[in-house]
């Protein structure tokens, strides 16, 4: 093998260790909500600096990404679904991982600022403090509501891309971000209950393990309850399409969060929450494309 197509591989292994920091699953969702949040704002005109808007954000979710991989190095380790990330492998150094999320951090929250307003920077700022200190640092290892309050970090991005181009917010956009931070508690609690033995071995306090799984399955039930009027209420904003797409889809939550509390004793309850954590995902996904196919017709 030639030097030159030695080192084109070797480049090319680097740039994906180093793109698998930014958590490129959960940053695309934060890139399609934020362009739905930049899309809907009053005053959108596409240009130029509507890709760089995308862009900054984008930069923004996947330092989030990268800090908190760092931080959770040696957590990453102990978890099935994390251990083969690259910092666990050691095929990056946690300096290096570190410096990387930080870089990342300046570009973006300084690109934002240029291309848009004070308001978006300083959002963005805040999410990713939010998300590392608050959330990671603070609150994932020491309470069970740890997702409660750290969801506030993933309801951002539409928040960040309005405010980008509207210069200021609105209550609309509010009940945006309301909607996912009452979506991110089941979301997350899925996923606890069907893979808490990850969680124990991190010991890391999510719901499943600190109440059980009925108490859980109880608050699941109870915030897909709650998140069908908050999902609705944005009616206010949007045409007959979209009340009767939330509520059919809101309702399909509700009755998979209520299947769980008829299986917790049987053997196809992880599968029952493995079916509610995918559907979660399904769920915000298409509500963001209603809203933005709402805003674009109607």
């Amino acid at each position: 093998m030639s030097n030159n197509v030695h080192s084109k591989l070797t480049g090319t292994k680097i740039f994906k260790n180093y793109f698998s920091l930014l958590k490129p699953r959960v940053m695309s969702l934060s890139i399609f909500t934020s362009f739905v949040g930049i899309m809907i704002a009053p005053g959108f005109v596409f240009n130029y600096e509507v890709l760089m808007i995308l862009f900054a954000i984008s930069l923004g979710s996947g330092a989030s990404g990268a800090l908190n991989m760092w931080y959770e190095r040696d957590l990453d380790k102990l978890m099935e679904r994390t251990k083969d990330r690259v910092l666990p492998l050691g095929k990056i150094k946690p300096n290096n991982a570190l410096f990387f999320g930080l870089f990342l951090s300046l570009v973006s929250v300084g690109t934002l600022y240029i291309f848009s307003n004070f308001l978006a920077a300083s959002i963005l700022a805040l999410t990713i403090f939010f998300y590392i200190f608050i959330y990671t640092i603070w609150l994932k290892k020491r309470t069970p509501q740890n997702i409660v309050i750290g969801g506030a970090a993933g309801a951002f991005p539409p928040m960040i891309g309005w405010a980008a181009i509207a210069g200021s917010l609105s209550m609309e956009i509010f009940l945006i971000f309301a909607i996912i931070f009452v979506w991110t508690p089941p979301h997350f609690w899925a996923l606890a209950l069907y893979k808490s033995d990850d969680y124990k071995r991190a010991n890391i306090p999510m719901m499943p393990l600190i109440v059980g799984r009925k108490r859980t399955v109880n608050m699941i039930i109870a915030y897909s309850f709650i998140l069908l009027p908050v999902a609705m209420s944005l009616s206010l904003y949007y045409s007959f399409f979209y009340s009767v797409s939330i509520f059919i889809l809101s309702s399909i939550f509700v009755y998979l969060s209520m299947t769980l509390r008829s299986t917790i004793d049987k053997p196809d309850f992880e599968k029952k929450a493995q079916n509610l954590f995918f559907f979660s995902i399904f769920y915000l996904f298409n509500i963001f494309s209603i809203i933005l196919i709402d805003n674009s017709i109607w």
